[in-house]
This record gives structure tokens, C-alpha cells and sequence, in this order.
């Protein structure tokens, strides 16, 4: 009989800084593969709890999702560009 292992989701405690900012212990980003500049994307569940993923994940995701849907069309490309110019305008707010 294989033996089952229940692994417990990690978790990390970050306060949040001056205008909402949120740093991320190095740890993390190291397990994750966040790099300075890379883009991630929070998403609200119906719970109120978190969910926080980079882009790159997401547009991988949706590529496997839709891509018999446009062929020849580059959705993720889309979303990429939809993204940087959301992050522009946040930050010229």
C-alpha cells in the first residue's frame, strides 16, 4: 500500500506598506520563479480570499485553452499587451 502524504499549503505573512504595496519574502520568489518586473495577477474569489498567479502562468493557461478557437491569432499576445497598458495607466494614476 503506497504511503499518502498530505501536504500542507505554505503560507507567509507580509504586511501591507505604504499605498497598498505588498513585498514578497525573497523565499517565495525564489520558489516561484518571480523575477524583478515580472507581472502577476490577483484575482478575488467569491470568498474574499486571494489568489495571486503571474502572467506568464495565466497566458500559458489561456493559450492551452483557446487555441483552437483562433488559429492563427495570438490571445495571449493580446492579453500580454492588455495587461502592460492597464500597468501603465496604474502607474501614471
Amino acid at each position: 500500500m503506497a504511503n499518502k502524504t498530505t501536504e500542507l499549503p505554505e503560507q507567509y505573512t507580509i504586511r501591507a506598506g505604504e499605498r497598498g504595496r505588498l513585498v514578497l519574502p525573497a523565499s517565495l520568489r525564489k520558489r516561484i520563479g518571480l523575477q524583478e518586473g515580472d507581472q502577476l495577477v490577483i484575482t478575488v474569489e467569491v470568498d474574499n480570499s486571494l489568489r495571486l498567479v503571474s502572467l506568464s502562468q495565466q497566458v500559458q493557461k489561456a493559450q492551452g485553452l483557446f487555441k483552437d478557437i483562433a488559429p492563427g491569432v495570438s490571445l495571449a499576445n493580446e492579453l500580454i499587451q492588455e495587461r502592460r497598458l492597464e500597468a501603465r495607466q496604474e502607474q501614471d494614476s
